[in-house]
């Protein structure tokens, strides 16, 4: 199946035809194998159409530059993840409790940096300083959102949001250093995030 494109994404033109809609997803497929291949720096545009094997035309009508084309690559990215995160906490095999959904939060962030093309550099944002905060934010948004009807708790609760950005911004930071200590993720490095996650939630959502 493939993931839409969120609608924020920054895109010059939304495709509204199918045929477009899978022209967007070759470049943004392109762009993620590039990234493996070269990195961010590497990646242009150019080198983009040449792999998705569009006119580079068909690469700027969605894009003005390859930070946008990263930019939607991530939300694309992130829109997956909500998608995975869904499926696991409404499958039967879910336990109960939101310390189970917390790991399976946990969880599906490590199988997606471990298989996902281009997950590795572009996550839910781009790799430069003023992108990773915004990026964040987006995620926490989305995650409060989505678990807050998990858990039957109000998601415009504002003391419930700023939980949630601390807690994707210490995660975040921890498992960037486990996958620093072992290109799979340090299991104990994991573990520990786990630990710190529940321990902090638990203020807030065993009240």
């Amino acid at each position: 199946m493939m993931v839409p494109v969120h609608a924020a994404s920054g895109l010059r033109r939304a495709p509204v035809q199918r045929r477009s809609a899978e022209r967007l997803g070759r470049i943004l497929d392109a762009a993620a194998t590039l990234l493996d291949e070269g990195g961010y720096e590497e990646l242009s545009t150019r080198t983009v159409a040449a792999r998705a094997g569009v006119p580079i035309g068909s690469v700027y009508r969605f894009f003005s530059n390859k930070r946008a084309m990263a930019d939607a690559l991530a939300r694309r990215n992130l829109d997956e993840y909500v998608i995975r995160v869904s499926a696991r906490l409404a499958a039967p095999a879910a336990g109960a409790g939101w310390r189970s959904a917390i790991d399976i939060v946990v969880d599906e962030y490590l199988a997606m940096k471990r298989t996902v093309p281009g997950f590795a550099l572009v996550d839910f944002g781009i790799p430069v300083p003023d992108a990773r905060g915004a990026a964040n934010n987006r995620v926490a948004d989305r995650l409060r959102a989505l678990l807050a009807v998990h858990l039957g708790v109000d998601p415009g609760d504002r003391g419930l949001a700023l939980v949630f950005t601390v807690g994707v911004e210490a995660a975040d930071a921890l498992l960037q250093l486990a996958f620093r200590t072992d290109p799979a993720g340090d299991p104990l490095v994991v573990a520990e995030t786990k630990a710190l996650l529940h321990a902090y939630l638990a203020r807030t959502l065993d009240s």
